[in-house]
């Protein structure tokens, strides 16, 4: 039975198994990985998701150009599937580009429901902290995460042209 927790150390190998899955490049949506995240290493690991707790923690100042954000990992058994973001607020960037909630599911879990599944539990968390409705995108040809979004609601608002390519935009009540 998959369950959604907080970032940890405990499973670094196992992230790492998930992240090598994914192939080269920074691209695990859901993650808040960055390019200059060093992960490889236990100590680089452990800034990282040091990082992402203090994001979550909205009593904690956040460096320039971030939001609030809480990060929860799709796990299995000690097997990370996936990872899923809930950006508490949206700056310019996001509320044209990214929106509130960003999600990806390793390639061998994929087509068993579990972005539904977790976009599900994270709108529960969106309600929690405070927001009535949330902004998702997705890429105009990426099917499975449309799907995804609309199961749980999402109304699509249009397709805009981004500086990552044409995005579908959905809100979905909480």
């Amino acid at each position: 039975m998959p369950e959604l927790i907080a970032p940890t150390v405990r499973l670094h190998a196992a992230w790492l198994d998930a992240h090598r899955e994914w192939g080269p490049g920074v691209h695990e949506d859901g993650f808040g990985l960055r390019p200059s995240d060093e992960v490889d290493s236990p100590a680089g690991f452990a800034a990282w998701v040091a990082r992402l707790a203090d994001q979550s923690d909205r009593t904690r100042p956040l460096e320039a150009g971030r939001v609030p954000c809480t990060y929860r990992w799709v796990v299995e058994g000690d097997q990370v599937l996936g990872g899923i973001a809930l950006r508490h607020e949206l700056d310019d960037f996001l509320f044209r580009v990214a929106g509130h909630i960003g999600y990806g599911i390793r390639p061998s879990a994929r087509r068993r429901g579990l972005a539904t599944w977790a976009l599900g539990r994270m709108l529960d968390e969106a309600r929690a902290v405070g927001l009535d409705r949330v902004l998702i995108a997705c890429e105009v040809d990426n099917v499975a995460s449309a799907k995804t979004i609309e199961r749980c609601g999402g109304a699509l608002e249009g397709v805009r042209d981004t500086e990552l390519g044409a995005t579908r935009r959905y809100w979905i009540s909480t």
